[in-house]
């Protein structure tokens, strides 16, 4: 496997959420995750990649096959020109929805990954890479 191998998936629709399960699953099962973790990252990026449509409006992903030293993951980042996150803080916090969600996607999502990473402010877009390693 080469140190970094990629993709960009559009994502604009509910296929699009499906396309980007199916190929985070393939990527981490090319790694060597377990079912568990390939559920929990599987998990994490369904949150984001419906976070992507139904607030910002639809974006893309950018799915990798990482290594770092002797550990391998996956590597996936989310990105879209919505209308951005005014408080980053207050949206991790479970519970917190600017929608009719529950309140549990980015944080849950979190919670699900080794590495979490989000940059958005008002006006300028969301970008979240998230990244589970073996």
């Amino acid at each position: 496997m080469p140190a970094e191998a990629h993709e960009t998936l559009e994502i604009r629709s509910s296929a699009d959420v499906v396309a980007v399960r199916q190929a985070a699953r393939a990527l981490a099962d090319r790694v060597g995750f377990g079912l568990v973790d390939q559920t929990k990252l599987v998990t994490a990026a369904s949150e984001l990649a419906r976070n992507t449509i139904n607030y910002g409006g639809g974006g893309s992903v950018r799915l990798e096959l990482v290594e770092n030293g002797v550990r391998r993951g996956v590597r996936l980042t989310f990105e879209d020109q919505g209308p951005g996150i005014p408080d980053i803080p207050m949206a991790l916090k479970d519970g917190y929805t600017s929608g009719h969600g529950l309140g549990l996607g980015l944080g849950g999502a979190r919670r699900l990954v080794n590495d979490f990473t989000i940059d958005s402010s008002p006006g300028n877009g969301t970008r979240v890479m998230i990244a589970r390693w073996k």
